[in-house]
């Protein structure tokens, strides 16, 4: 495909207008000023759009979908013990398989081209992804807290293997499979000390919930006389490619393993004020150099997948809460959301607009009204921009969303079928 004259935000995430951009296969084949000889099939006219990298969600759980708006106005830990655990007791494979794609979709209509997932029932999970056509690393969620010998002979690891197995680079690596520990407070000390180990030895990444709440911080103390962070650490759980969730409550030493073991950190910004968790103090992980993403976590708890509304909040939560409006910048935000989530996730062949690397691209409609007056672009899309202006979401090349039609989901039987799992399974709590 040949974008025409359309803005870009380029890999360096500068704003240039009337370029052309060529896509060839699953990669960027051209960015220029001059229209290419090449002939790249389509021609798509950029008039009043921008063309940049698609979003990279640091931090979900599809398959809650089917639990959007359904427990609400709680804490962290009666929400999820009182509501959510209870629901999810009744899920089926069926149920993941289809709550995942209806989050796929609403993924693709908000120009999220990859998400970082973690949950159970993950061969569903990756057959919905198959089916969609989205890039995406998924983990099978480890929560064992009593242990009768290794953790490898249990079944939530035994289908953490046999996923890695079978689908870890699958559709041309668009598919990885990490290995995932829910949190400290969900496992013993051996599961986190053996799943590290595990981790290690697959040579894959590591998702995990750690510090969310002051409840947690100060509820591990007790326990081991340290920090979720510390903790994990001293197990080695760090020691490979980790995404941290949330860390909205670190100490200065938790700031320096961070950044010494090169965790990059998922905030969660609606998610974190939704459920009164606080706010991470991203200003201090910016100032320490430690890699960061954004994430929408669940839209159980969010309730949406609107990376462009998380980069809005991650920015002004922080200004607000750590008295500073000029501690994050919207090249900060666009980055965590863009680039920052790419490396993330272990993809470190996109995440920006540069010749080469993949195309995992969106185009926004930037001429409506809330897009004027442009006196910077960049501003406009972290503050002013809705995920209603994305009106193009491609992967590795491929179309697979454009002006309210999804190429590769059949929407409206995701929406009877996710309907009907719904009414059955509150039929049955």
């Amino acid at each position: 495909m040949l974008f025409s004259n359309i803005t870009i935000i380029d890999e360096n995430l500068s704003v240039k207008e009337n370029m052309y951009v060529g896509t060839a296969a699953d990669r960027i084949d051209y960015i220029g000023s001059e229209k290419p000889d090449k002939d790249y099939g389509r021609v798509y006219d950029g008039a009043g759009r921008c063309l940049m990298s698609g979003f990279f969600n640091g931090h979900g759980h599809s398959p809650m979908t089917l639990m959007r708006g359904y427990g609400e106005n709680m804490d962290l830990n009666d929400w999820l013990f009182g509501c959510i655990f209870p629901y999810e007791d009744h899920l089926s494979g069926e149920a993941v398989y289809y709550s995942t794609l209806l989050a796929l979709a609403e993924s693709l209509r908000n120009g999220i081209v990859s998400t970082n997932d973690m949950y159970y029932f993950c061969e569903d999970m990756v057959r919905a992804y198959k089916k969609a056509g989205v890039k995406g690393n998924i983990s099978r969620s480890v929560t064992i807290t009593e242990n009768d010998g290794p953790i490898i002979k249990t079944p939530p690891v035994i289908e953490a293997m046999r996923l890695f197995d079978d689908h870890d680079g699958a559709m041309n690596g668009k598919i990885k499979i990490d290995m995932s520990l829910h949190a400290e407070y969900t496992n013993s000390e051996q599961t986190a000390r053996e799943l590290a180990e595990i981790t290690q030895q697959t040579g894959t990444g590591m998702h995990v919930h750690v510090s969310e709440t002051k409840k947690e911080v100060m509820e591990c103390r007790k326990r081991h006389g340290k920090t979720p962070v510390r903790f994990l650490a001293d197990l080695g759980l760090f020691d490979t490619r980790t995404i941290a969730a949330h860390c909205v409550w670190l100490d200065d030493e938790d700031y320096e393993i961070l950044k010494e073991k090169g965790v990059f950190v998922a905030v969660n910004p609606v998610s974190n004020l939704k459920l009164a968790s606080g706010v991470a103090n991203v200003p201090e992980m910016l100032r320490r150099g430690i890699g960061l993403c954004i994430g929408t976590d669940s839209v159980a708890s969010n309730n949406s997948l609107d990376l462009i509304t998380e980069m809005k909040i991650f920015a002004i939560a922080a200004k607000m809460f750590y008295n500073d409006p000029s501690a994050i910048s919207v090249s900060d935000a666009l980055y965590a959301a863009t680039r920052g989530g790419a490396l993330s996730q272990g993809r470190e062949d996109t995440g920006a607009l540069k010749e080469g690397l993949k195309a995992d691209l969106i185009v926004l409609d930037i001429s409506g009204p809330n897009m004027h007056p442009l006196h910077s672009l960049k501003n406009n899309i972290v503050y002013s921009a809705g995920c209603g202006d994305v009106v193009m979401t491609m992967a590795d090349g491929e179309v697979l969303y454009e002006n309210g039609e999804y190429l590769t989901i059949d929407i409206e039987k995701v929406i009877f079928e996710t309907e009907r799992i719904n009414e059955k399974i509150l039929g049955e709590l």
